[in-house]
Formats: structure tokens, sequence, C-alpha cells
């Protein structure tokens, strides 16, 4: 194994403490709405996941991976999520993630966009210099963005439904052949101009999450 790809392994590890095991994804709400009940619904909300807010976190990850002005990135993201529930959420796991990294792969890029937005910075683009901060590609950071989308929500509906782990694991090992087809979307897309990464949309994702978010008890944050 390469040193680059024991690095990926670190950045996309569920246990790297960037803050994403509180979250669900949308699954959480998918899962009281009824259209989350079992592995195959599991697998039919995972695709549709990864093919839209999955493709787009991606190429912000891997323009920021590529160089890109993180700035401009971040904005960028802001446009391309109207739920405001989504962007607060964002910003949060980018400041989880954004502690994280500096302490594991330490750079300026990082520093200057801590500094810039002490509140937190998208996720994505963080991740994405995270990722040029531990001397990982583009291709590299559109990977760990897309497995991201997809598995976030099979670890959390183990615990919102009691959904055999095996079921839950084999949704992602499923999806490899998409992931990789988004990642791949996702680098070539970040070697344009900013404002013409991939702006999928997914409403019911931005509708749930402005529903949940006004729950007074929820198992996740989102």
């Amino acid at each position: 194994m390469s040193a680059g790809a024991a690095t990926l392994l670190v950045l996309a590890d569920g246990r790297f403490p960037a803050g994403g095991h509180a979250h669900s994804g949308g699954a959480e709400a998918a899962v009281k709405a009824g259209r989350i009940r079992d592995a195959a619904s599991l697998h039919r909300f995972c695709a549709g996941r990864l093919h839209t807010a999955g493709l787009t976190a991606a190429a912000l990850a891997a323009a920021a991976a590529a160089g890109a002005d993180p700035l401009a990135l971040d904005e960028a993201a802001d446009a391309r999520t109207p739920s405001p529930a989504l962007r607060r959420t964002a910003r949060r796991l980018g400041r989880q993630m954004m502690r994280a990294a500096r302490a594991t792969w330490p750079g300026p890029g990082l520093d200057a966009l801590a500094a810039a937005r002490p509140k937190g910075a998208h996720q994505p683009v963080v991740l994405g210099l995270a990722a040029r901060s531990a001397g990982l590609t583009p291709l590299d950071a559109a990977h760990a963005a897309a497995y991201e989308s997809v598995s976030g929500p099979a670890t959390a509906v183990v615990r919102l439904l009691g959904l055999d782990p095996f079921d839950a694991t084999a949704v992602p090992a499923r999806l490899a052949p998409d992931m990789e087809e988004v990642a791949r979307r996702a680098e070539e897309a970040a070697r344009g101009p900013v404002e013409d990464l991939p702006a999928a949309s997914a409403p019911l994702l931005e509708i749930t999450a402005e529903q949940h978010a006004a729950w007074p008890v929820r198992l996740f944050a989102s």
C-alpha cells in the first residue's frame, strides 16, 4: 500500500475525529418518514444522496485539493445549500474537521482558512484542504467525500432501525462502483472554474433537514 493510500484511509475513517458520527446525513428524517425501512430502501436513499449532495460535495473537495480559492469554494457551497439548517451543519462539521486536520496535517492553507472563517467553512472545502495538506490528490479528496456521503447514513441506520450491521455495511460495498464514478466526475469538474462545479440538488434532503432541526428530541444532530 502506498503512503497516499494509507493517508486516505485515515482521512476517510469514521473514527477520524471530525464529528461525522453525530450526524445521519438525512437518514433520521427519512427513517421517521418511512422512506428507509430496510436494507433495500437504505440502498436507494444512499444512491440518491451519493449522486446529488455527494457529487456536489466531492467536487468542492476535489477543487479545494486542487488549489482553488477556498473562500470562493465556501461561497459556492453556500449557494449550493438552500437549507439554512444544512448550511449550519456543514459549517459545524467544517469547524470540527478543521480542528482534526490542523492537528494531523498542519499547513498554511488550513491556517489561512481557519483565520478567514473562524466559525467554520463548509465541510467539503475543509476536507479538500485537509487532503491537500496531507499530500493527497484531488481524486483522493473526491473519493473521501463520496464515501462519506454514503457511509454516514448507512452507519446511522444501524442505530435508528436496529438494522443488521452486515446488511448496512453491504450498502456502501455495493455502491462502490457508483462512488468511483462520482469521484471521477467530481475530479474532472474540479479542473474547471468554480462557478461550473456541479450543483446537483436533493430538495427532499433540504426540506427534511429543516423539519429535523425543529424536532425537540432527536438521536442525531442532523
